[in-house]
C-alpha cells in the first residue's frame, strides 16, 4: 500500500488467558492502555508521536461508548483523535486496514492500533421495547447468546464448522491430526525459554490489580493451553450430535490485548527496533461466503489479498490463520492446495485461544516475526468472522 509500514518491533501482545482466568478482573480497554504505556516506554516511543489511534473492540465494557479516545488519553496521547472498529474475529485485520488507509491517504503519519477484548464476565444487555406488551424489553448475554444464535440463520458458530465439514467430507480423525500438529507447532514457540514469544511479548507477564495500582500476580505465558495427544483427542465426543467438531479441535474463549504501530517509511526508520528490516503492508482482501459456512470465507479473502498485492500463493513463505475450528485450516488446504501441516508455525488461535479483537492482531505480529526468522519474504494472514465474513492481509519483510 505505497508508503505504509509497520516499524520492526513496534508491536506487542499480552499472553492470552482462558476466560474466567488470570485477566478476568481487568477492564479490557484500561488493560490495553496499561500494557501499551509500559511497552511504549520500553521502546522509548513518546505517546505524543501518534497523530491517530484506532481501537478494535468487540465486547462492550463499562463506558466503552467513547471508544479510542479513552485508552489514548490513558497512555498520554491526550490530543490524539481516534475511533473504534469491530468485525468480531476479523477485527485485528480490519483495524490494520483502517490504520494503513489513514497513512496512505495522508490523514495520519503515525497511528497506534489497539485491539482488546475480554470474553470473561461479558455484559448482559437490556434493550427497551415500548411496542411489546407492557413495554417488556429483550435482553442478551452479549457473548454467549451471539455465539449460539446467528441473527440471520439462528445457528451456532459450531454449526457453521459442521456445515463446512459435511460439505467437504472432512472427518473428525482428520481434524484431530491437524489439531495435534498445531499443538506441536506451538511448542516451537516455547523452546529456549519462549524465545520466539519473547520477540514481541513481555515475559513473565505481571498482572495488574483491577484498579491498575499495583501487581496482583504474574503468568509465565498463555493460560489455557492444555496438553494435547492423539489418544486424548480421539476420546472426545462431538459437540453437536453425530458431528465432527469437539472441544478439542476448536478454540476456547480468552482475554488479552495486542497492539501495532503503522506509519510512513520515513517515521518507520525512527521508530523501528532495527531499521534495516522493512515491514510493508502489501495487500488486503475481504469476503463473505454462504450463510452458515463461516470457516470457508478466508479462502476468498486470501485470494483477494494476493490479487491486491499482485503476487501468487506460490510466492508466500508463511501462512497464519485465525482458526477457531480445525475445519478452517483443512478446508483452506483442500481449496488452495497448501499443505495443512505447514501453516501456523509457532502458534495460532486454535491453541492459544480467542479473545476476538486481538486474535488476528497477535497472529499478524507472529507472522512478521516468522518472516524475519526465515530471512524475509511474503506472508499471508487470513481469518473468518461472524456473519460468514473474512479479512486477509499480505505482509512483506525485506532488507531496507
Amino acid at each position: 500500500m505505497g508508503d505504509v509500514e509497520i516499524p520492526y518491533g513496534a508491536y506487542w501482545s499480552t499472553p492470552f488467558a482462558k476466560w474466567q482466568g488470570a485477566f478476568q478482573h481487568l477492564h479490557s480497554m484500561q488493560f490495553a492502555a496499561y500494557v501499551a504505556k509500559h511497552e511504549l516506554s520500553k521502546r522509548n516511543i513518546a505517546p505524543t508521536v501518534f497523530s491517530s489511534g484506532i481501537l478494535g473492540l468487540t465486547n462492550a465494557q463499562f463506558q466503552s461508548f467513547n471508544g479510542a479516545p479513552w485508552p489514548l488519553y490513558e497512555i498520554g496521547a491526550i490530543r490524539t483523535p481516534g475511533h473504534m472498529l469491530s468485525q468480531v474475529c476479523a477485527t485485528g485485520a480490519r483495524v490494520l486496514f483502517a490504520g494503513a488507509s489513514e497513512i496512505a491517504l495522508g490523514l495520519s503519519e503515525v497511528t497506534l492500533l489497539i485491539t482488546a477484548d475480554r470474553c470473561s464476565n461479558g455484559p448482559h444487555i437490556y434493550y427497551p421495547a415500548p411496542g411489546n406488551p407492557g413495554g417488556k424489553g429483550v435482553s442478551e448475554d452479549q457473548i454467549f447468546y451471539n455465539m449460539m444464535h446467528d441473527p440471520v440463520g439462528g445457528h451456532s458458530m459450531t454449526q457453521t464448522a459442521e456445515n463446512v465439514a459435511s460439505k467437504h467430507g472432512i472427518s473428525k480423525e482428520e481434524l484431530d491430526v491437524v489439531t495435534l500438529r498445531r499443538y506441536e507447532q506451538y511448542q516451537d514457540a516455547l523452546k529456549s525459554d519462549q524465545a520466539f514469544q519473547r520477540r514481541y511479548m513481555s515475559l513473565p507477564f505481571d498482572i495488574p490489580k483491577a484498579n491498575f495500582k499495583g501487581i496482583a500476580g504474574s503468568v509465565l505465558g498463555d493460560e489455557g493451553v492444555f496438553p494435547t495427544t492423539q489418544d486424548g483427542l480421539a476420546k472426545l465426543k462431538p459437540v453437536v450430535g453425530s458431528g465432527v467438531v469437539t472441544y478439542g479441535n476448536q478454540t476456547h474463549p480468552a482475554d488479552g490485548n495486542a497492539s501495532v504501530i503503522v506509519t510512513t517509511s520515513r517515521m518507520a526508520l525512527e521508530l523501528s527496533a532495527n531499521a534495516s528490516i522493512k515491514v510493508s503492508l502489501a495487500g488486503f482482501g475481504q469476503s463473505r461466503t454462504d450463510l452458515g459456512y463461516m470457516p470457508a470465507a478466508p479462502v476468498e479473502a486470501a485470494q483477494r489479498a494476493l490479487d491486491h498485492a499482485g503476487i501468487s500463493l506460490e510466492q508466500i513463505k508463511a501462512i497464519k490463520t485465525h482458526n477457531p475450528f480445525a475445519v478452517n485450516d483443512v478446508v483452506f488446504s483442500r481449496l488452495t492446495g497448501v499443505s495443512v501441516m505447514s501453516m501456523n508455525n509457532y502458534g495460532c488461535s486454535l491453541i492459544w485461544g480467542h479473545p476476538q479483537g486481538p486474535t488476528g492482531m497477535r497472529s499478524i505480529i507472529e507472522l512478521i516475526e516468522e518472516l524475519v526468522v526465515l530471512g524475509g519474504g511474503y506472508g499471508l494472514f487470513t481469518g473468518c468472522a461472524a456473519g460468514d465474513t473474512a479479512m486477509a492481509v499480505v505482509i512483506k519483510v525485506s532488507d531496507r
